[in-house]
């Protein structure tokens, strides 16, 4: 891969014209029509004794000119995609899945670490020699409309024919056989991995874009960093992840650690996949929600960071990321859904390979007609307010609750509310001790403090109390600032009938 020196670009002033020229985007093939239809080519100056004011005018719409009808303008990243480290993953490629409805793109992260400076490489765990395969594999399928963007994780331990192919270097052939996914990059570079996911999901490829630890961290950074919340402790000796509970705004290298860390828990890889999920759906949210969009200067401070640091096929530049950055103007994590290949076996021995992960061939099938026909994954999402995550499932949590004031029904109603929630409760509300409470309060025995917190989130500002050899059922006590009940989910949200989604489920609220 090519040394790329600099990952900032340089920002000029230039005189504005007497005619601003705006640039329309040219649509590719491939990622359906512009929507940019209707906008005229150009924007006659007024006289030159026209009021000053009028200049103060032009400079204040520049930003609204130069992103033109779609939403990222043509004159902000155009020449950026000259930097690009070009690949051709569809090199002597016959026979094909026929294209379905909508772009997909294969994006591919790997283990490169070269450009790490050392103290990089000391501070986030990166000192070990890359093996040079794919640390991430993930289907992306935009839908025809541009309104949902898909994301299907595919374990990288997946057990894969692939097939018969050459060398990339000697040439040499070799025959088809069996091996991991993550291994089909080692041998076969991108090309081999394109052709094997191709086979394994029946899915036509549009674009492949490739990603390595680097430009990750380059361009989180670019971003001002992401945000990531978590009911529980992460801990991983291995990439040196430590994050408490809590949110926590995460810089380039910390990012890394989080989706990479494996060894947090027994889900290994699985878990892992759901945490890098749970990171894009919030770098979708940070990308649409912090106006980078709308701003030409960080704009392109963040396409020239992507587009000069990753690998991509000759079809996928500028044109293309305009495509995109116009259907995500729209975006919203609820815009987003994501899943993994359904697994029926995540520990399958094969001889000569190890241990890998083999897929439920009926549900993966229905999973990946659902991609090429262009439906949604996750279901529908609820009116109203999300719901917070939390670590243990509201269900799972049993209450008795108390009226703490003189206000007649005031138990009863905690009662409905907490049950209407999700929570256990006994329906038959009690009164306190006190009468004259203020704050509400919770009672819990130290042994279910998990579940104590949880509750907590769905009471904002009742106060915790511990009370050792109480049991099991947690007691709450309302008092006169009782009022309403957030909605819980446990950390896991509900998923849809492909086991997605959506992106609003798994970020911070």
């Amino acid at each position: 891969m090519a040394d790329k020196r600099s990952y900032w670009p340089t920002v000029r002033t230039v005189p504005l014209p007497r005619t601003l020229e705006v640039p329309v985007p040219v649509p590719h093939r491939s990622l359906g029509p512009s929507s940019s239809r209707g906008v005229p080519p150009r924007l006659r100056s007024r006289r030159q004794d026209e009021r000053p004011r009028w200049g103060a005018r032009l400079v204040t719409g520049l930003s609204v000119l130069v992103l033109g009808a779609g939403g990222v303008g043509h004159a902000v990243v155009s020449g950026l995609d000259t930097g690009i480290d070009r690949v051709d993953p569809f090199k002597d490629m016959k026979n094909r899945p026929s294209a379905g409805v909508g772009t997909n793109l294969l994006l591919v992260g790997t283990d490169g670490r070269d450009r790490i400076t050392p103290q990089e490489k000391r501070r986030y765990r990166l000192g070990g020699a890359p093996c040079h395969c794919t640390d991430t594999v993930m289907l992306v399928h935009l839908s025809a409309d541009k309104k949902r963007a898909s994301v299907v994780s595919l374990p990288r331990d997946s057990y894969a024919e692939v097939p018969a192919h050459r060398a990339p270097d000697t040439g040499a052939p070799h025959p088809a056989r069996p091996m991991k996914l993550n291994a089909a990059y080692a041998e076969g570079g991108p090309n081999l991995t394109l052709r094997t996911v191709e086979n394994m999901t029946g899915i036509k490829i549009d674009h492949y874009l490739e990603v390595d630890f680097t430009s990750f961290m380059r361009t989180v950074d670019t971003l001002g960093g992401v945000r990531i919340c978590t009911p529980r402790p992460l801990k991983d000796a291995y990439t040196g992840l430590d994050l408490a509970a809590g949110p926590h705004d995460l810089n380039g290298g910390q990012a890394l650690q989080y989706v990479r860390s494996r060894h947090i828990d027994g889900a290994a890889d699985l878990g892992r996949m759901q945490r890098q999920q749970k990171f894009l759906a919030a770098l979708i949210e940070r990308a649409t929600g912090s106006g980078v969009l709308l701003n030409p200067v960080r704009l392109r401070d963040v396409v020239s960071t992507v587009l000069g640091s990753v690998r991509a096929d000759e079809g996928f530049g500028a044109e293309q990321m305009l495509e995109l950055g116009r259907a995500m103007q729209g975006f919203s994590p609820s815009s987003s859904e994501f899943t993994s290949v359904p697994v029926g076996n995540p520990s399958h021995p094969v001889k000569g390979i190890g241990s890998t992960v083999t897929w439920d061939p009926a549900k993966s099938r229905k999973l990946f007609r659902a991609l090429r026909e262009d439906e949604p994954l996750a279901p529908a999402r609820p009116v109203g307010p999300r719901a917070l995550p939390v670590d243990v499932d509201p269900k799972l949590i049993r209450i008795q609750v108390y009226n703490g004031t003189p206000r007649d029904g005031l138990g009863q109603k905690a009662d409905d509310a907490l049950r209407a929630t999700g929570f256990d409760t006994t329906r038959a509300p009690l009164n306190g001790d006190a009468h004259d409470l203020e704050q509400t309060l919770v009672t819990y025995d130290p042994r279910w403090d998990r579940s104590a917190k949880s509750l907590a989130v769905a009471l904002p500002g009742a106060r915790l109390h511990p009370v050792k050899g109480q049991g099991p059922t947690i007691r709450v006590t309302a008092g006169t600032d009782f009022g309403e009940v957030r909605r819980v989910r446990a950390e896991d949200p509900e998923s849809g009938p492909y086991g997605a989604v959506s992106g609003d489920q798994v970020v911070c609220p």
